[in-house]
């Protein structure tokens, strides 16, 4: 989305206008008002219409967006819906109109358009673009969506070395309504290698006699078209940077990925990550789905929480004479797994977003596996001796009760913590993702470990 081009002035919403405007479309487009709509639609920003849209109904949407398309705003509106809503939208669209709406879009969101629709549609619309736009969007398209170059917008301003300050400050003022941002001005040397990087603050500051080439910043951090987006996200975050620049592998400067997508990417794989830690796979738009769509998401998940408590219950069986004679353990059965698996829950969550923002050192794994460990053995030690006291008054007949539960709590979360700490770290170690080991992975393991301690335990203790 380009940064301040068209909507200077549109206000983005702050706490209940939301709804007021909701409301407010919700009228006039009952009262058929068009007029109004368009004025109200124009004065908007994009963001906050495509907010609305997603509390519409279908009915609605499709009087609301033919009201929409006739704005310039059409666009930027696109690209601020949800994939889905978007998809729906363009296959009623005319090829020719949508060639046209992509052409004016920034390039990385036109890309990302293309990405998501139709391969069909997508072919089409490209038919019908100016050969100039078709080649730019084909450049951009071979790169993968999640990487900087799928991510890179190519509407960026670069400067030579050997212009002066004052030639430079004509060239932002007659281009910089056409970039995506001019906040950074890049400097280039030869055919177009990244040599440096100044602000525009820097640049107004100086004499403008002066060559770009003595007053820039050679040291510029910058990213390859295959880098990561996740990486991306982790450099702009580190530095707080508003842009960084892309280069391709002659380091020449492709483009520049401006920090309004970086929030869309973590925000995007922030909402992947607590979906999978849930167990609910990790399409971000699983609340657009259909019923039948979204249980088809959840269930293989939910499989492995199956799985672990069917053997957790073939374990309790093969336990059945134990139970038999101290009926009194059946009772605590609930405590222990669920004190396992909540301490495990905890522990793979702190490790996998201490992997995803950096904090946890991979090569100093054994570290934090041991402070999970030590955790897990003081938090055990706290509520063994809670259950085990708690125990004792309960059933003061069995006097060895009390220190069997105490011992099974303090055993079962020192192992959990620890394994909840391992796995994250083991998956990620073998480049797997590590937000799968906190959902029912964990908890499913957890279940038969917890099960496992807890009877032996007793068995052991009791003499049963």
């Amino acid at each position: 989305m380009a940064m301040g081009q068209d909507n200077r002035g549109k206000r983005e919403l702050i706490g209940n206008e939301g709804m007021v405007l909701l409301d407010m479309v919700r009228r006039l487009n009952r009262r058929s008002a068009t007029g109004h709509l368009l004025k109200l639609i124009d004065k908007t920003h994009p963001a906050d219409m495509a907010w609305v849209f997603r509390h519409l109904n279908d009915d609605e949407r499709q009087k609301i967006f033919n009201i929409i398309a006739q704005t310039k705003q059409v666009g930027e509106f696109l690209s601020e819906l949800d994939d889905a809503i978007m998809v729906t939208l363009v296959q009623q669209l005319p090829p020719q109109y949508l060639a046209d709406i992509v052409s004016d879009m920034a390039t990385d969101d036109a890309v990302d358009l293309l990405e998501t629709i139709p391969a069909e549609l997508a072919d089409e619309i490209r038919k019908h673009m100016e050969q100039q736009d078709r080649e730019e969007f084909d450049d951009l398209l071979q790169y993968h969506p999640e990487t900087a170059g799928g991510l890179m917008s190519t509407e960026f301003m670069s400067l030579d070395e050997y212009l002066t300050v004052g030639e430079a400050i004509a060239i932002v003022q007659q281009k910089s309504e056409e970039m995506e941002m001019v906040f950074y001005l890049y400097i280039t040397h030869g055919e177009g290698k990244l040599a440096g990087v100044i602000s525009l603050r820097e640049l107004l500051m100086n004499s403008p006699s002066r060559k770009l080439k003595t007053i820039m910043n050679p040291n510029v951090i910058s990213v390859s078209t295959d880098t990561t987006q996740g990486e991306v996200a982790h450099i702009v975050s580190q530095y707080n940077f508003l842009a960084v620049p892309v280069v391709d592998s002659a380091y020449n400067l492709v483009g520049i990925i401006t920090v309004d997508d970086i929030i869309d990417v973590i925000r995007e794989e922030a909402t992947e990550e607590f979906l999978q830690m849930a167990g609910a796979g990790k399409d971000r738009e699983i609340l657009l789905k259909s019923t039948f769509e979204s249980a088809l998401l959840r269930a293989p998940w939910l499989f492995a929480s199956w799985i672990g408590g069917v053997m957790a219950m073939v374990i309790i069986g093969s336990f059945e004479e134990e139970l038999a004679k101290v009926l009194a353990l059946a009772t605590f059965i609930p405590v222990v797994l669920g004190m396992g698996g909540n301490i495990a829950t905890q522990s793979s969550t702190i490790i996998v977003r201490g992997i995803a923002t950096g904090r946890v050192n991979m090569n100093a794994w054994f570290k934090v596996i041991f402070k999970e460990m030590r955790v897990g053995i003081i938090l055990g030690a706290v509520y063994g001796l809670f259950l085990g006291v708690l125990s004792f008054f309960l059933h003061q007949e069995l006097r060895l009760l009390g220190l069997v539960i105490g011992s099974a709590i303090f055993c079962t979360m020192a192992l959990s913590a620890t394994i909840g700490a391992l796995i994250p770290l083991a998956l990620k170690r073998f480049d797997f993702d590590a937000a799968i080991a906190t959902g029912p992975f964990v908890t499913t393991s957890i279940d038969i470990v917890g099960v496992l301690m807890y009877f032996y335990t007793a068995k052991l203790m009791l003499g049963l």
